[in-house]
């Protein structure tokens, strides 16, 4: 199965780096969309269908806990996963975002390994499908 995956930080450079790194874990992916903040993603969410959002924390116009405040009153967040990838890494940071819903976070830098891990815990997927 092939998962369309939304990728969300202000920094394009990242953004290619984490698209490059899916493909070295070998994630299954079918659409991959982008945005650079939170607005943008918001937007790609309502007119696409998304199985799994990779974000930052901090980007400017609507943050990546802005963007997750947002897709919990919609009622998004119970359906699409969201992995925090950021450099912002204090436990108490983590603890407040993993209570707002979000499903794992991923500390910049990150490797192959690191997210591949991340996206079978949080798809519920085994190294063997």
């Amino acid at each position: 199965m092939a998962y369309n995956i939304l990728i969300v930080d202000d920094s394009s450079i990242i953004r290619k780096v984490l698209i490059k790194t899916l493909s070295l874990a070998k994630i299954p992916v079918g659409e991959l969309y982008e945005a650079a903040n939170g607005k943008e993603a918001l937007d790609t969410l309502n007119d696409s269908w998304v199985d799994l959002v990779f974000a930052d924390i901090n980007m400017p116009v609507m943050s990546g806990v802005e963007m997750i405040e947002k897709m919990r009153e919609s009622g998004l967040l119970e359906s699409i996963p969201v992995v925090i990838i950021s450099t912002e890494g204090s436990s108490t940071r983590i603890d407040e975002l993993k209570a707002k819903g979000v499903k794992a976070y991923v500390r910049k830098p990150f490797t192959p390994e690191d997210i591949e891990k991340v996206f079978r815990d949080v798809m519920g997927e085994s190294n063997g499908e």
